[in-house]
């Protein structure tokens, strides 16, 4: 007779035992299959129209009628407030509308390329508007134009490398910029006059160390690119 009895070694037995309750408890079970959850979906792409992109074409929309108000009247106060207005709503519309995106999710290729074009454009009508009408020396206008095609250039020389973020030094030369523009519209003398002149020595004083700045970030964005490739090619 055969099983754990007499004339069985103890090897024997336990092998037994171990055989004999693996039968009895049947054939492994499958872990059970995980739980299958809601599939992911991707985030939906901000519309085109919303409200960032529409302040974005508002202020370009306003650069006409600002120039067209400004050289209505050069001499007439009247067509000098009307000017002013354009251009501050204009301006105000530059500090909202990337906020506004950035908070409310609203960012697209749309407002990224637009919007510095629309900054730039609302700058350059002013600048070059009041050097025509003899306010404002060409040598600003010229050293300023300089600055912001310059940093375009090294943009779209850099770009396959890397994006060039707008410095916090960008963002405080538009606005000292735009307010001593602003004010270069208005029938301003006296101490008033004296004040926008010095608010705008310092937006160009900005202007040209920031625009050093761009120089030395994209020629340190080519380097790295340069050197990543390097050492990707075993080199």
């Amino acid at each position: 007779m055969t099983g754990p009895g007499a004339g069985t070694s103890s090897g024997d037995a336990a092998a037994w035992a171990e055989q004999a309750a693996l039968a009895s408890a049947g054939p492994p079970r499958a872990d059970p299959a995980p739980a299958a959850g809601p599939p992911h979906r991707a985030e939906p792409k901000p519309p085109l129209l919303n409200i960032a992109n529409a302040l974005t074409i508002m202020r370009l929309a306003l650069v006409p009628v600002f120039v067209a108000f400004l050289f209505a009247g050069p001499d007439t106060d009247g067509w000098r407030y009307a000017a002013f207005a354009a251009y501050a709503i204009a301006a105000v519309t530059d500090q909202i509308d990337g906020t506004v995106a950035r908070r409310r999710g609203l960012i697209t290729d749309f407002g990224i390329l637009v919007d510095p074009i629309a900054d730039k454009a609302l700058t350059g009508a002013a600048l070059v508007s009041l050097s025509l009408l003899d306010e404002l020396p060409w040598a600003v206008t010229i050293v300023v134009a300089v600055r912001e095609i310059g940093v375009t250039l090294l943009r779209l020389w850099v770009i396959r490398f890397g994006v060039i973020a707008a410095s916090r030094g960008g963002k405080a030369k538009t606005l000292l910029l735009n307010i001593s523009l602003g004010l270069y519209v208005l029938p301003l003398d006296g101490i008033a006059a004296t004040g926008r002149a010095a608010i705008l020595g310092c937006g160009v004083v900005v202007a040209v160390v920031t625009g050093a700045d761009y120089v030395y970030r994209a020629l340190a964005l080519r380097r790295q690119a340069g050197a990543a490739s390097v050492q990707s090619n075993g080199g």
